[in-house]
């Protein structure tokens, strides 16, 4: 593909076929060429990543191994939509990278492009009947499709030390989702995907997920109930939607004691998400000794969300990703990969996710 003048670029492919290394600088380039134009802030964004990562490699400097952060975005992930006014919304995202930007922290992240041919892996989760549905379902399938091969790459960025942790920035989310087509705004399980990913693909036995979304990780719940390989752990609202959650659900058969739900009451505030992860996470992930660490991180537990009424500032976020990482390097290398899930309190999002990200960059 050429432009007007001659210039040969190097879209992203369509199939979103996998790009080896030397294409990652040509890729990052090409994000910044096309999304000018279309969408400036996001342009900005991907030349600042891009600049800082050309600016390594001509300096000749062998890339560290398990070092930095990873960011996985795509501007596809712009394009899904649930309708004029939806609360799960494009504006998300634009909100992220707007905040990223101000802060400086672009300059700090390793960008991760989706890459790969995800539906192998979405089949091992879910029946064909499901993704029938959400092909119906979704404003675009391949959007959907694109957000699990987000969290794939980034599992493959963390587990081959490319970098040592990693946040998706992806959307839609993915943790109500089971085997009945979109339900709560997910369409895949981006995270129980993502771990099933990383047991056969890198061998890894024990997977922790933990999710400290307001709304509780049904679908995540419904793929691991009865396997004792994922522990997921889950702090929510109990009467919020989709119902779910309730204390005495631990798992069944061999399953059972892996499956551990800690509701929370009106108006949770810090202490109260800290105390729950500290008090039941913890000893939980020592027994368990997770090789990889897995955050559904859902920020629609923050203060003044639209969807939810608990208190969790962006400092809570920040001790509770801390904590999380202290998991990881106890257990797992230090091995984490973050995926988005909920947040629609876009500002509020975004000043939660650069907590989030400060953290993990630490």
């Amino acid at each position: 593909m050429r432009t007007k003048s001659g210039r040969k670029i190097y879209p992203c492919s369509p199939n979103h076929q996998k790009l080896d290394l030397w294409s990652r600088r040509h890729f990052l380039k090409t994000v910044c060429w096309l999304t000018a134009s279309v969408c400036p802030l996001v342009g900005n964004f991907f030349s600042r990543v891009s600049n800082a990562d050309e600016g390594i490699n001509n300096k000749g400097k062998k890339r560290s191994r398990s070092t930095g952060t990873g960011f996985v975005f795509d501007n596809e992930y712009l394009r899904h939509t649930l309708g004029p006014g939806h609360p799960e919304s494009p504006k998300r995202l634009k909100a992220i990278l707007k905040r990223l930007e101000t802060a400086g922290l672009e300059k700090a992240l390793k960008f991760i492009a989706p890459t790969g041919v995800p539906m192998p892996h979405i089949k091992i989760v879910h029946p064909d009947p499901h993704i029938k549905l959400v092909i119906k379902q979704a404003h675009d399938e391949s959007i959907c499709r694109l957000a699990v091969a987000g969290a794939l790459s980034a599992v493959d960025a963390v587990c081959t030390g490319e970098v040592l942790n990693a946040f998706c920035a992806i959307r839609p989310p993915g943790h109500h989702a089971t085997d009945t087509g979109e339900y709560g705004f997910c369409f895949y399980n981006n995270v129980a995907i993502a771990a099933r990913y990383a047991q056969q693909k890198y061998g890894l036995k024990r997977i922790l997920i933990a999710d400290w979304d307001y709304h509780h990780g049904n679908g995540t719940e419904w793929a691991f109930y009865q396997d004792p390989t994922v522990l997921f752990f889950s702090t929510h609202a109990l009467y919020a939607f989709p119902g779910t959650g309730y204390s005495d659900k631990t798992g069944k058969g061999k399953g059972q004691g892996f499956n551990i739900n800690v509701p929370l009451p009106h108006g949770a505030s810090d202490r109260a998400i800290l105390n729950a992860f500290a008090k039941r996470l913890v000893p939980a992930a020592d027994r368990f000794q997770p090789d990889l660490v897995l955050i559904s991180a859902g920020f629609d537990s923050r203060k003044d969300d639209l969807l939810g009424d608990f208190a969790v500032t962006d400092e809570g976020f920040y001790e509770l990703t801390k904590l999380m990482m202290s998991i990881a390097e106890t257990h797992s290398h230090s091995r984490v990969v973050s995926l988005l899930e909920g947040g629609y309190n876009t500002q509020g999002l975004a000043l939660a996710v650069e907590s989030h990200l400060r953290a993990l960059l630490r």
